[in-house]
């Protein structure tokens, strides 16, 4: 790689996709698929530890472990973490599913205490030090943004009439039931308003009965899976996301929307509450309650010069984020570690 790094990737395949790949240097190792992936990886990685010599194992942690700290050897390792679930698990799943993913991370502390880990937000650094793990160990990078990707040379102006967007995965977790009993309030209060749901996932059908019960039908469209310049085009056609989740590693799509220009009401909720500048960037709000979220998207949906400031704002916030800063960042970790060959650092 670029970076000096000689990379194997070890990572879930999916239907039509080669064993084995390189993509810019990477060697990439693709096994199984990904709802059994914390059984059939492992023992690939163990292979490729027993046949290669490796100056560092990353372990990406993104909801169930892969106990890599038990076979690694005296290989130093650092684990990345977005975001943990916890109990938030029960919103999503039957309970024995939950269980298990929750059960599977409560013994991150016992298995990872001698590890050093990258997260994406002071909120997951606390979820972690909350689980008992060393803060010391613990490093937050903040993830890039594509500004490119989001920035215009002529953006289309914004929508005449009052415009609200949700834009997420279509799961029940990440309560898009809250956005659209929001709307509900905002649309009764100002009929000409219209709301976007962009995104797909397994909750769609229950958000379009909601749609439908609260006689939205004809008021909430939604979108599904967008090419990205029509994703970007429609961003800068709204005025206010809403993001109700109850948790988020970072909130990558806060910051993304807000290179459109794009102010954000949402919960007060970890990650939401590093990734949104209350009063800034947008609003913070109780997880749950429709109507608050309601009440401040009206604030800046009636009053042009508020909305301006916060969009400007907006504006200004995503463009502190880089992802060659964050590689930079990255890079510095792993190689403090490597050179302490994973030990504790000492003061």
């Amino acid at each position: 790689m670029a970076a000096g790094w000689d990379v194997d990737l070890v990572c879930a395949g999916y239907k039509d996709a080669p064993r084995h790949d390189v993509i810019d240097g990477i060697n990439i190792h693709r096994h199984g698929h990904w709802t059994v992936a914390n059984f059939i990886l492992p023992p690939v990685v163990r292979r490729l530890l027993k046949t290669r010599s490796y100056d560092l194992l990353l372990e990406d942690i993104n909801k169930i472990p892969f106990y890599t700290p038990l076979y690694r050897g005296d290989v130093p390792l650092v684990a990345i973490v977005p975001h943990l679930f916890g109990t938030t698990v029960y919103r999503e799943t039957n309970p024995l599913t939950a269980t298990y993913v929750y059960g599977a991370e409560s013994l991150i502390p016992r298995i990872y205490r001698d590890v050093d880990f990258e997260v994406i937000s002071p909120s997951t650094r606390d979820d972690l030090i909350a689980r008992g793990m060393d803060g010391e160990r613990i490093r937050t990078v903040y993830c890039g943004l594509d500004h490119e990707k989001f920035t215009l040379a002529d953006p289309p102006p914004r929508s005449e009439t009052p415009l609200v967007v949700s834009w997420s995965r279509l799961r029940r977790y990440k309560s898009l039931d809250v956005a659209i009993r929001a709307f509900d309030v905002i649309q009764k209060e100002m009929p000409a308003a219209r709301m976007l749901v962009m995104g797909r996932g397994p909750d769609e059908s229950r958000l379009r009965n909601l749609t439908v019960k609260l006689g939205l039908r004809d008021k909430v469209e939604f979108r599904g899976f967008m090419p990205w310049d029509e994703l970007v085009a429609t961003l800068h056609r709204c005025h206010v996301f809403l993001n109700p989740s109850p948790k988020e590693g970072w909130g990558l799509t806060v910051v993304e929307a807000n290179q459109c220009g794009l102010p954000v009401v949402a919960s007060d909720r970890p990650g939401l509450k590093d990734s949104v500048r209350d009063g800034v960037t947008g609003a913070l709000v109780p997880y749950g309650d429709h109507e608050a979220f309601a009440v401040e998207a009206m604030k800046m949906l009636r009053d042009p010069a508020l909305f301006q400031q916060r969009s400007d704002a907006a504006r200004e916030w995503a463009g502190t984020f880089s992802w060659p800063r964050c590689v930079a960042e990255s890079l510095a970790l792993f190689e403090e570690v490597v050179s302490r060959g994973g030990r504790k650092a000492t003061s």
